[in-house]
């Protein structure tokens, strides 16, 4: 053989050793861990942005001392207090006026004075009332202000305190000391009491009247999902005296019979005049209603996780993305709120905020049937429950703690009912495919980031989120999940929803709620302006004979607030948008689109006694907009809703697929063109180029720049602490 030749086989032969010897070396070697990188932008913020916080545990500690010590007044603390005592409801931070913050935050003028909104209830007075003061400044008060009379025309009466939560625990003890003994034998027969095998479920208003403080209570087998569980009987409470004991029944229910008590239920009952309907006793896990899975695990689902890294980042209560910015805060009534949100360093929106939440429930029971739920009553941000790693956000968001004080005189925390986290939706933001002319592809990934909170009101949960897209665009967006609240099945029933389970109403209920959107558009000067189409009939103009419908737009400036409030069902715009006074590139005004995800109907009746208490509702699926003048500062307030007809599907659980409403505000010629097309996300190759080429394509370098493994953080859970009952 020829030297040359075995020279060649032997260098092949050395080669295959050492690549085998490479192969056996690196097997089984698992990726490396994930590499942190700091986020690419800078946070400026400076500490600006603490000019929204919520209260620190700290602060609150602070004002209800000075409260205690300045009002020459006893104070029992609210979660021991009865209806006679004069008590702190609430505590919150009280947000400086806005031209106050602007000049602070845009013209360097002083930083306003940081101030807490105290709420008390006095029963302890000759003229019971509800009082807010304002408190301040903080850290350390010196001042307090009565705002009762400014904010709402007058003193509040008693009568229209929200039920703190231990009025509902002496509720409790009313019905299991006073009401259910008065019926021992129906009690123990029919309703198998055994002291604990009840829950009750309160339904609201307090009556009809002002005045009323007069509640349903729905009695519910107190098994795992009690919602799913009604046993037909219904108590109405009179609570309206503030001596506990003068409280009294003032109309009981059970199984499509009304009695004047349970005295006159029992006598009924023992005299054989009573229509028994006995539901068979649950299992303490609820059997149908559990949401223990039916099925054992099996492969995990998939996870999203960060390379480098988060690429937001979060001080105080600052967050910067990309190219954008915003404060955040929890209101203990209201829920989650933005402020001071801004992209490419610009203000877009002075406020986008939750103001409230409402459902109107149907039924041929009495607490079914007169319910209007009205969450903000309850307390949106106080019932923020804690999150979920990998459920209720991805495993590897980051998790925040709130701080609140209502219902008692300590603070208390909320661990993780904050998240935040960059999502990859799955779908490209934008793309296109040239196959005509030149051949070449052009695309980016949608990846948003997203901020959420979830609110479990009562049988409820809400899934909050505000998200932030690369185009400009943010989305205000809620998801209704839980559990559906149910009465029990008799008579006509089937009028006010569908049969979910043997004795099971699930009960015809509409969604809706209320955002404020104070959009700031190159400015905090802008005018509302509607656009929408027409289809003008012309002739071709090289055709005579040929007749063309063509769309034309149509344009009006919306001059005043009564053109501007789009009232429920009415035929509104397709286009609606806050317009500067200044102009893109192109000679528009440049604006702000509001667009709302919603399908509500008619919200109540406006003939209706309540409708004034909700009539913000009456603007469903529409803007309602309001400022000084439509040429000045202006205001959007958003209702968008939906009507849910409980179906079999919805148990155990109702899911948040197709139960999500909400708007997106989107740039509308406030740009020159995209601004996403100035993200690094961005992804172009042609036919003549090496796709497979990192410095071409940013996606072919994923298998080195993204083989590693993410350092996922120990599941841990402190949701059954400190629980706020309803």
């Amino acid at each position: 053989m020829h030297v040359k030749t075995i020279l060649i086989l032997l260098v092949l032969a050395l080669a295959t050793i050492f690549a085998l010897v490479c192969v056996l070396l690196t097997r089984g070697r698992a990726p490396s861990t994930c590499q942190h990188r700091p986020p690419g932008q800078e946070d400026a913020d400076a500490g600006h942005s603490l000019v929204f916080a919520d209260l620190t545990p700290q602060e609150l500690l602070q004002v209800v001392r000075y409260l205690r010590g300045q009002l020459g007044v006893p104070l029992v603390d609210a979660s021991r207090a009865k209806p006679s005592d004069n008590c702190i409801a609430s505590v919150t931070v009280q947000l400086p006026a806005k031209a106050e913050v602007l000049r602070f935050l845009d013209a360097g003028g002083a930083r306003p004075a940081r101030e807490a909104l105290a709420v008390l209830h006095f029963g302890n007075q000759p003229d019971p009332n509800v009082t807010e003061y304002i408190v301040g400044p903080l850290p350390t008060p010196t001042y307090h202000r009565d705002v009762t009379v400014q904010k709402y025309g007058g003193k509040v009466p008693y009568h229209r305190r929200p039920a703190l939560a231990v009025e509902y625990e002496q509720l409790g003890g009313f019905l299991k000391s006073q009401v259910f003994p008065a019926a021992p034998s129906f009690m123990r027969q029919v309703m198998e009491y055994d002291g604990s095998s009840l829950a009750a479920l309160t339904a609201a208003p307090r009556g009809s009247r002002s005045g009323d403080r007069l509640t349903w209570f729905v009695l519910f087998q107190n098994v795992s999902g009690f919602f799913a569980h009604p046993v037909g009987l219904e108590v109405l409470v009179d609570h309206s005296s503030l001596d506990i004991s003068q409280w009294v029944v003032s109309r009981v229910f059970y199984n499509g019979q009304y009695y004047r008590d349970m005295v006159q239920l029992e006598s009924a009952y023992v005299q054989g005049r009573v229509s028994v309907e006995k539901v068979r006793k649950a299992p303490r896990d609820g059997d149908f209603s559990s949401m223990k899975p039916r099925a054992p695990p099996a492969a995990p689902f998939p996870l999203q996780y960060e390379p480098q890294g988060p690429r937001y980042s979060i001080r105080n209560n600052h967050v910067v993305f990309q190219a954008w910015s915003f404060a955040f805060g929890m209101s203990v009534n209201t829920g989650l709120r933005l402020f001071d949100v801004r992209h490419k360093g610009e203000r877009i929106a002075y406020e986008i905020s939750v103001q409230e939440a409402l459902s109107v429930y149907g039924s041929n029971c009495p607490g079914g049937m007169s319910t209007r739920y009205m969450d903000g009553s309850f307390g949106i941000g106080r019932y923020a429950s804690p999150l979920v790693r990998g459920v209720d956000c991805p495993y590897l968001a980051t998790y925040l703690d709130v701080h609140y004080l209502a219902h008692a005189e300590v603070s208390r925390t909320r661990r993780s009912a904050l998240c935040i986290f960059e999502q990859n939706t799955g779908s490209p933001l934008r793309r296109h495919y040239s196959n005509l002319q030149s051949l070449y592809y052009g695309g980016l990934v949608n990846s948003a980031l997203v901020l959420r909170s979830i609110a479990t009101v009562g049988n409820y949960d809400y899934v909050w989120d505000f998200i932030f897209y690369q185009n400009g665009a943010v989305e205000g967006r809620v998801q209704a999940t839980g559990y559906t609240s149910s009465s029990f099945l008799h008579g006509d029933g089937l009028r006010y929803g569908n049969r979910v389970w043997e004795h099971t109403l699930g009960t015809i209920h509409t969604h809706s709620v209320n955002y404020k959107v104070d959009l700031d558009v190159g400015g905090v000067k802008n005018s509302l302006v509607a656009q929408d189409m027409v289809f003008e009939k012309t002739r071709a103009p090289w055709s005579l004979e040929q007749q063309i419908e063509r769309p034309q737009l149509t344009k009006k400036v919306l001059d005043t607030e009564e053109q501007a409030a789009f009232r429920l069902q009415e035929k509104m715009p397709r286009y609606i948008y806050f317009a500067a006074d200044s102009k893109n590139k192109w000679g528009h005004q440049r604006g702000y689109r509001i667009q709302i995800s919603s399908s509500a109907g008619e919200h109540i009746p406006e003939a209706s006694s309540m409708e004034r208490a909700v009539s913000w509702a009456s603007f469903c699926n529409n803007c309602g907009f309001c400022g000084s003048s439509l040429a000045q500062d202006l205001v959007a307030w958003i209702t968008a809703g939906f009507l849910h007809i409980p179906h079999s599907e919805d148990i155990p659980n109702t899911v948040t697929v197709g139960n999500s409403v909400g708007f997106l505000l989107r740039p509308y010629n406030y740009y020159d063109l995209d601004p996403s097309i100035y993200s690094h996300d961005g992804v172009f190759f042609t036919s003549e180029q090496d796709v497979t080429a990192c410095e071409t394509n940013p996606i072919a370098c994923l298998p080195k720049t993204a083989s590693c493994l993410p350092n996922l953080p120990p599941f841990t859970y402190d949701g059954f602490k400190n629980i706020s009952r309803l």
